[in-house]
């Protein structure tokens, strides 16, 4: 996922916001104006519906043809107010259609029970071009079913085949609960080796009761079959053995029709096949027997991919693969990766590339990895991922990583796609630029102390991940849900430096609300870190300290959108100790005095915001989440409204729904081939928050042994008989941020990235 984020001055977020609005609804004023213009149809002012009580208006709206005119988007609704013919979605009175539209309604009752239904219609003409339509519906009382039996079905193996079907004795006589009630029975009848199972309905209505229904299925289940010999073709590389061990059914078995489903997708998932499919041979005789044809296409065996792309996040970032997808045979996998980010950011630091870092952190940042994949293990749902890895990774004002290691995996699938992996992440880690975490963090701030964490140590956490997956789609689904959740622990048995335990879950939720979408995400971590081991030896059995790869940080582009990336939570402040000692420009006295900075009870208050540093410190504990609105507005062009909220907390015992922020705003999302392109700005509220104050640690100068050369120099050149120590030191006094209550530019954020927000 790309993502960047930038805090816009007042006039170039003014153009933003304008422009949003325009490149929102201007693309469609063109078309929109002819439509209108050329159009002798008077046009549908509205369009209601009277006497519904069991079905919604917008259920009935989306059985016919016919709409009313509507704006296109709330986000103009302004604009529709006045007039603007660019920002409505004008509609046009169709009498063939609308004579047909009360038909639709008729049957759309009718199907559901409602045989007494009688439907009226309404047309009042407002002006000559204008009219206003109203369906008026009778609905009745509906048929119900009194009895209801499934016949045929005798002693069948496994689970009752009549359980939980969609209809029932007491429910309306509803023909679409019917049908999907047969197509049930007929799937599980299926399932059981009965491919030629056919469910024939029965249905009566007594004179003497006709609002009282009964119903029957009279199931025919014919002779229980076996698969038969399982015949393959159109395969080149791929060995034969390879393609039937990934068919999850073997010859003699009990036919399934989702065994033979879950076989075409188990060969697609070897990602050679850019053709797969099992046809049944129902024709055969005799009858209980089924042979399978499986008929493959083979794709390229090599494959060579490359990309480039910019965010204020990372500069300009660029990536190449080349993948082996059937290493030494059986489908096995290689793929070979190379992957460079912060190109140029310290050219670009101060404008495009405000949020790759500076110093340090801007310096080119790379990862080389290459992976290997055996599909299959003991298993056509197991495989075994092994991959091995070189990488330099910075986190703007937090650390800079160098990491040698390796990622083992076994994945199992459990159904249709629900994974469950364990795995062993080794790796040798050196961190650098992390003074001032664990200065603040961890009170760690000696620096033979900080040496010893920042030096190689070994991060070797196990981990359990499991996932649900039931939307309807990968990319922006409309419909269902999922839910993760994982696990890791790293100890001594492990071969871990560092000691702890981590934890996450996640849930997101997509329901289709006519033609938008409703989605929602909530996630929450929690972190325990025991003693570092290098420090016990050192008196500091009770300092608890996490790796700062596995602390929790929130903000940005898809997390709470509101603040910029990692900036949410817990924070730490840096000021130069000159910046204490002497007095500022224009100031006759210095904030404290050097005997105050040596003693930590300097109080650096008096300073204003913008003399200090500001860096994240990250936490143990994370709650967010996120509630959107994603509506259509023109062709290609999205809107989305969204509230995130959430917060990062030091310590888990911290966590409260106080501590909650919540960040509202808008955004527009274009569709392309590689998913949406989308800016959102958000606005976060005014916050107060005590920020601990890092600085150097001073002493005093001693005559006659320092040299005169090392006391602290301010800025007209005079000396103080003070000395630099080479350790950080954190003031008694935080900082206290007040930020004021009212509307500020400065608080709104945007975020730039491709792919939905989750």
């Amino acid at each position: 996922m790309v993502s960047a984020a930038a805090v816009m001055s007042r006039r170039r977020v003014a153009r933003l916001l304008v422009g949003m609005i325009l490149v929102t609804v201007g693309l469609g004023a063109t078309a929109a104006g002819v439509e209108a213009q050329t159009q002798l149809r008077p046009e549908i002012l509205s369009l209601k519906f009277e006497g519904n009580e069991t079905f919604p208006d917008r259920t009935l709206a989306n059985s016919i043809v016919t709409r009313q005119t509507t704006c296109r988007s709330f986000i103009v609704k302004p604009f529709c107010w006045l007039d603007r013919g660019f920002a409505v979605d004008p509609a046009f009175y169709n009498q063939r259609v609308f004579d047909l539209d009360f038909v639709r309604i008729a049957q759309f009752y009718r199907l559901r029970g409602y045989r007494e239904v009688q439907v009226d219609t309404t047309i009042v003409r407002r002006t000559p071009t204008q009219v206003d339509l109203t369906f008026t519906i009778e609905e009745g009382e509906p048929i119900r079913v009194a009895s209801f039996e499934v016949l045929g079905i005798g002693q069948l193996p496994g689970d009752p085949i009549d359980r939980n079907l969609p209809i029932g004795v007491g429910d309306r006589l509803d023909m679409t609960q019917v049908n999907a009630a047969r197509d049930t029975i007929t799937r599980r009848l299926h399932n059981r080796g009965y491919p030629h199972a056919e469910v024939f309905r029965d249905q009566f209505l007594p004179d003497d009761a006709p609002r009282e229904a009964e119903l029957a299925f009279d199931v025919f289940t014919g002779p229980r079959a076996r698969f038969g010999e399982i015949q393959i073709e159109g395969n080149e590389q791929v060995g034969e053995a390879v393609i039937r061990r990934m068919i999850p059914f073997q010859e003699g078995g009990f036919y399934s029709q989702d065994g033979i489903f879950d076989a075409q997708r188990q060969l697609y998932s070897l990602a050679i096949f850019r053709h797969a499919s099992l046809v049944d041979d129902l024709e055969h005789e005799p009858d209980s027997i089924v042979p399978i044809r499986v008929t493959v296409a083979e794709g390229d065996a090599h494959r060579v991919r490359s990309g480039a792309g910019w965010t204020t996040a990372d500069c300009f970032t660029g990536e190449t693969r080349w993948s082996a997808r059937n290493f030494m045979g059986g489908a096995r996998r290689l793929v070979l990766r190379g992957r460079l980010a912060g190109v140029l950011t310290s050219t670009f630091e101060d404008s495009i590339c405000r949020g790759a870092g500076t110093g340090e952190f801007a310096r080119l940042n790379w990862l080389a990895s290459a992976e290997f994949t055996q599909p299959w293990i003991f298993s056509p749902r197991n495989t075994f991922t092994g991959a091995i890895f070189s990488e330099r990774q910075s986190v703007p004002d937090i650390y800079i990583r160098e990491s040698l290691g390796l990622n083992l995996a076994l994945t199992r699938t459990l159904g249709r796609s629900n994974p469950v992996t364990v795995s062993y992440q080794p790796q040798l880690s050196r961190l650098s630029a992390a003074e001032v975490f664990f200065c603040s963090s961890f009170l760690v701030c000696n620096p033979q102390e900080i040496d010893i964490l920042q030096s190689a140590n070994v991060l070797a956490p196990i981990g359990l991940r499991g996932i649900r997956d039931e939307t309807n789609r990968s990319v922006s689904p409309t419909r269902g849900y999922t839910v993760s959740a994982d696990f890791e622990h790293a100890s001594r048995f492990t071969g871990s430096d560092f000691d702890y335990e981590r934890a996450t879950a996640e849930t997101t939720m997509f329901r289709e609300l006519g033609g938008s979408v409703l989605a929602g995400r909530l996630r929450a971590g929690w972190l325990n870190a025991a003693p570092f081991r290098d420090l016990r030896a050192q008196g500091r059995e009770a300092v608890r300290i996490a790796h700062p790869q596995k602390r929790f940080f929130a903000g940005g582009a898809n997390s709470v959108r509101g603040y910029a990336q990692n900036q949410m939570g817990p924070r730490v402040v840096t000021v130069p100790v000159q910046d204490l000692l002497f007095p500022r420009e224009g100031d006759e006295f210095a904030i404290c005095d050097p005997v105050e900075v040596h003693e930590l009870t300097c109080d650096a208050s008096p300073l204003a915001e913008g003399a200090f540093d500001s860096r994240p410190a990250g936490g143990s504990a994370v709650i967010e989440g996120s509630v959107e609105l994603r509506f259509p507005v023109w062709e290609a062009i999205g809107g989305v409204a969204f509230v995130d909220f959430g917060q990062v907390w030091a310590e888990p015992s911290s966590i409260g729904a106080s501590g909650l922020v919540a960040t509202p705003g808008l955004g527009v999302r274009y569709s392309t081939p590689i998913g949406p392109i989308r800016m959102d700005v958000a606005y976060r509220p005014a916050t107060t928050q005590e920020l601990p104050v890092i600085t150097s640690s001073i002493r005093p100068y001693r005559e006659g042994q320092d040299s005169p050369t090392r006391r602290i120099v301010g800025p007209d050149g005079d000396r103080i008989p003070w000395v630099l120590q080479d350790e950080l030191a954190r003031l008694d006094t935080p900082f206290l941020l007040q930020e004021d209550r009212g509307f500020s530019f400065r608080r709104l954020q945007i975020q730039v990235s491709i792919g939905q927000a989750f």
